[in-house]
């Protein structure tokens, strides 16, 4: 390798034709993007998208990967399993190159590091938008716009922005949050992008930050979330499976995906509760992050393969 460094301009521009990716290597990632940063910018105009945002089907299997960005690094049990990206980013190449996998949700640095190796190529991808309510901090529940923008998400072609949506009836800080993310839904809406809310009633329990699950408050935050914007034509919902799904999902018309839950959870009773809720109408599908790629066999393929057989 020369020792040169190059400016943006006399670097060589990325192979971003087809399905061919910028980077083979983890190395060549940090390679590009100190060398030629524009590399992002350019992949991302030649990404080929889907010409859909659902398949035929109807119905999305999307894995989540915007935890750590809010310094949530645990997984069954071990509280580092996420520290190493390079292992992350294995585990999520592994899981959107399985069959029947629609693609992803992500911070701008996962993404673009994905992007950059080719694994984006005809997947949805959704943008997170809030992270800045760092797991275990004070300020948890201050979930701030420090990820996506809508301008950024437009930019980049993405499918869809995600947002937190956690309402403390509590804490008067609940109504910026809600404030923000109902201008983002509006202004993304403007843009013809799906906003996805992800909605809970949480409160602190002992001082550490606690989502009610009960069917009464998940459908509680799920009225006041769905009429947040100046229009709901592009919202969807990112919902928990609880008890009583039939009655929880009679809150609301949107289309709605479920989110993996507790990782720690036996497989085959997350796997059990999916199949029951995915059955339900305006369900359409699952956004599953650690669950999938930290399963506790740590066969990733097969978890995928598994959550995938239930969606499609």
């Amino acid at each position: 390798m020369s020792d040169t460094v190059l400016s943006p301009t006399e670097a060589p521009a990325p192979d971003t034709h087809g399905s061919r990716p910028v980077c083979t290597t983890y190395a060549e990632v940090t390679e590009v993007r100190s060398r030629d940063p524009q590399a992002i910018r350019r992949a991302l105009a030649a990404r080929r998208r889907r010409p859909a945002f659902l398949p035929e089907d109807g119905r999305l299997m999307l894995v989540a990967a915007d935890h750590p960005a809010r310094g949530a690094l645990s997984a069954q049990g071990r509280p580092a399993a996420m520290n190493s990206r390079t292992d992350m980013l294995d585990r999520l190449r592994t899981a959107l190159a399985r069959p029947g996998v629609d693609g992803l949700l992500a911070t701008a640095d996962i993404a673009e590091d994905l992007l950059l190796l080719g694994a984006l190529e005809d997947k949805v991808v959704v943008a997170s938008m809030n992270r800045g309510g760092l797991a275990g901090a004070s300020f948890e529940l201050d979930d701030r716009m420090t990820g996506y923008d809508v301008a950024g998400v437009v930019e980049a072609r993405f499918d869809a922005a995600k947002m937190l949506n956690r309402i403390d009836l509590d804490d008067p800080g609940t109504v910026q949050m809600l404030e923000t993310s109902g201008r983002a839904v509006t202004e993304l809406a403007r843009a013809g992008v799906v906003a996805m809310l992800e909605p809970f009633l949480s409160r602190r329990v002992d001082g550490r930050v606690t989502n009610d699950l009960s069917p009464d408050a998940v459908i509680k935050s799920v009225h006041i979330t769905q009429g947040l914007g100046a229009t709901s034509a592009y919202t969807w919902m990112k919902l928990p499976v609880v008890a009583e799904m039939e009655r929880v999902m009679d809150a609301t018309t949107l289309p709605t995906l479920l989110l993996g839950g507790d990782p720690s959870r036996r497989p085959e009773e997350t796997y059990a509760a999916w199949r029951d809720a995915l059955a339900l109408p305006s369900v359409r599908g699952l956004v599953v992050g650690r669950t999938l790629l930290y399963p506790l066999d740590d066969d990733v393929a097969s978890a995928v393969d598994t959550a995938v057989s239930l969606v499609h």
